[in-house]
């Protein structure tokens, strides 16, 4: 491979910020902080917003919204009362 055209690619520790789950796989992302691991190795930083870990599509709280009823039928539901 020819030197100094290929993306570094390392380890990274990504952390979920919801509830603190932290996993580490190779990666290009690039990242300003460091953290230190519990092996003693330090690492690159990546914050994330959600992972499977928080997400309600894999932790099955999500709503479907077939269950929910449509839009029509919460509004007919609503003014059912109102109808000669």
């Amino acid at each position: 491979m020819k030197e100094g055209i290929h993306p570094n690619y390392r380890d990274i520790c990504f952390v979920d910020l919801s509830n603190g789950f932290k996993f580490v796989v190779r990666s290009c992302a690039q990242t300003k902080e460091m953290i230190k691991l519990d092996d003693g190795r330090e690492v690159p930083l990546f914050k994330l917003e959600t992972t499977s870990e928080s997400h309600p599509f894999y932790t099955g709280t999500q709503k479907s919204v077939d269950s929910l009823g449509g839009r029509v039928e919460k509004f007919r539901n609503k003014f059912a009362h109102l109808k000669k």
